[in-house]
């Protein structure tokens, strides 16, 4: 067997860790695992415990029941930790970016993976990633009329033929604090901020979770520091707000920050302390 493509991560992990990517991918992207004729997911990297995709396997069968889970790790002594583990719908595998598994995924999900990689590696990996994923299903009848490929403003819900998702980010070591980018075949699609807001002190605290792609790009005259200084400045504007409570201020901010940025979501996913931002925008500059 060729040796997997990747280098072993620190494996930190943590139950719960990544219940907000989790619930963002089961409502965004639910619809594609039902459509699918064999929805698999990828939990690529999960690390030194297998928490994360019992806990992946769950909330996707919450939305798409049908859906089966394959772990994938780099380091086999974890595989083997993992096994015990293993249930109907979910396996581990030994592999890396190659992602060995049957077929296409419908879902490849590698949380804190590149994290350890140098910025100039993450183009490459995204590329190998987003070649593994399924291709998009046939839409409806009539298709979605003013579909543009994004996810709804109103549900934030991708419309049909999408294809698969590469999700790709990074979170704190309890999950308060998450941002990640969505990828399909095509390449990136948007970047998602999340978080817990009752912890939140201004939104630019996100910063220190970009992903690979971005954390070295929060600079001036780069347009993701852009974003968060704009951010910064309609969360200090909507201070009065905070009386209601944060989730207010939070929705308040958001309404003011898509007069400039191209917010892609609704009120539905803004209540559950997210924003995504159609990638072109935050993109690096060459």
């Amino acid at each position: 067997m060729a040796r997997p493509l990747g280098t072993v991560t620190r494996g930190t992990t943590n139950p719960n860790r990544l219940r907000r990517m989790d619930r963002w991918i089961a409502a965004t992207h639910g619809a594609e695992l039902r459509r699918a004729a064999t929805p698999l997911a990828v939990d690529l990297g999960y690390g030194a415990a297998p928490w994360t995709a019992l806990e992946l396997l769950r909330r996707l069968r919450a939305a798409a029941p049908r859906t089966e889970v394959v772990g994938v790790e780099i380091d086999p002594a974890r595989v083997a930790a993992a096994q015990p583990y293993a249930c109907d719908g979910l396996t581990f595998r030994h592999g890396g970016f190659e992602v060995p598994v049957p077929g296409r995924p419908t879902l490849i999900r590698a949380a804190n993976v590149l994290r350890q990689y140098d910025e100039e590696e993450v183009a490459a990996v995204w590329e190998r990633l987003c070649a593994r994923l399924a291709p998009g299903t046939p839409p409806p009848p009539g298709g979605l009329p003013g579909s543009t490929g994004g996810p709804s403003a109103s549900t934030g819900r991708l419309p049909a033929s999408t294809g698969g998702l590469l999700v790709e980010g990074t979170c704190d070591e309890i999950g308060r604090r998450h941002v990640w980018v969505a990828l399909g075949p095509e390449g990136p699609r948007t970047v998602t901020f999340a978080t817990r807001l009752s912890s939140l002190e201004r939104p630019s605290d996100l910063a220190e979770r970009l992903p690979k792609a971005l954390i070295h790009r929060n600079v001036p005259g780069e347009p993701v520091h852009a974003f968060l200084r704009d951010f910064d400045r309609a969360w200090a504007a909507a201070a009065p707000y905070a009386s209601y409570g944060a989730r207010q201020r939070w929705i308040r901010t958001i309404r003011d920050l898509r007069a400039d940025w191209p917010v892609r979501d609704g009120v539905t996913r803004w209540r559950q302390g997210e924003v995504t931002v159609a990638w072109e925008a935050l993109a690096p500059r060459t």
